[in-house]
């Protein structure tokens, strides 16, 4: 078998030749971006600029928000030039790095939604205790433990990737994926796959574990209180599992695509599984949070309604 480890490039195979409909296909994906950009920099700005929002929830918000722009910054430019392209290819080194970028962004991401149900169990478990126990700082802590755990794991990750000699270079997919580049190795990635289970028994395993005892102790809490009790704990937990549902879900699609055969499943079906991943969660999350909770949506309106177009100074008045 020949070894291609020297090519410079790796061709994504998933791409279909429909056309025309290219143009439309690019003009939904660049709004989808404009959108996904403009709402979850809006809640941002909205959090930071404000300092009735500087409470630990919404500081994880905030970093929940920074990363669907990441992992959106990691995955959209380049599928906005493939869409336009005849020749789906793409260079090693810009591969790697979008595998760096898409895959820090799903570990920040769950492992981020892990810590909000734990948040959201000391909230509702332990109310009297909970401003003692959970502080900004401690926040900001987390969140920042949490996005240099991922970098360095996946450094590790695309460290141990370049080096295996390939046998060939497509990717069936419609970006770089790890684990497809992996499989494309002539021999040698033992390395990789004991690495490869390490990883997901930390990062997984552990903060799947945390979202188990959260979630069976907020029950419990629910079980046993009164309706109003239990009613506000289920509205204060419902953004946080609509997302942590969708993501689950999300990623389960993406596994079961890119490590089984699923020829026999129309291609369309596949590419919308592929996409759902990367851009369903993105677009959900700041809807969700920004529909559900009063305060960023007060907040939002003094500031991007009021501010910009006069209206509230207006009813004031009249």
């Amino acid at each position: 078998m020949m070894i291609n480890s020297t090519l410079p490039y790796f061709i994504l195979g998933a791409y279909l030749n429909i056309g025309a409909l290219r143009y439309l296909c690019f003009i939904i994906t660049a709004i989808t971006y404009i959108v996904i950009v403009v709402a979850n920099t809006s809640l941002i700005v909205v959090i930071c600029t404000n300092r009735s929002l500087h409470e630990p929830m919404y500081l994880y918000l905030c970093g929940l928000f920074a990363n669907e722009l990441y992992g959106s910054v990691g995955f959209f430019p380049l599928l906005l030039m493939q869409i336009l392209s005849d020749i789906h290819t793409v260079s090693a080194p810009l591969c790697y790095l979008q595998i760096f970028c898409l895959y820090t962004y799903a570990q920040i991401e769950f492992c981020t939604l892990a810590i909000m149900a734990y948040d959201r169990y000391v909230a509702i478990v332990c109310p009297l205790q909970y401003k003692m126990h959970v502080t900004s700082d401690k926040v900001a802590l987390f969140i920042a433990a949490i996005w240099l755990y991922s970098f360095v794991k996946f450094l590790i990750t695309i460290f141990l990737g370049i080096r295996l000699p390939r046998c060939g270079n497509v990717i069936d997919s419609l970006y770089c994926h790890n684990y497809l580049v992996a499989k494309l190795a002539c021999f040698g990635s033992k390395v990789n796959n004991i690495y490869g289970i390490f990883g997901i028994l930390i990062t997984i395993a552990l903060p799947l574990l945390l979202i188990l005892f959260s979630y069976s102790k907020i029950l419990k809490i629910c079980f046993a209180s009164s309706k109003q009790t239990r009613h506000k704990a289920l509205s204060t937990c419902t953004p946080h599992l609509v997302s942590l549902i969708n993501f689950s879900f999300a990623c389960c699609f993406e596994i079961l695509q890119s490590r089984f055969d699923m020829t026999n499943f129309p291609s369309v079906l596949r590419i919308v599984l592929s996409l759902y991943f990367l851009i369903i969660q993105p677009l959900l999350t700041p809807v969700i949070y920004g529909m559900q909770m009063s305060k960023i949506r007060k907040t939002f309106k003094y500031n991007f309604v009021c501010e910009m177009f006069g209206h509230c100074r207006a009813s004031a008045s009249v």
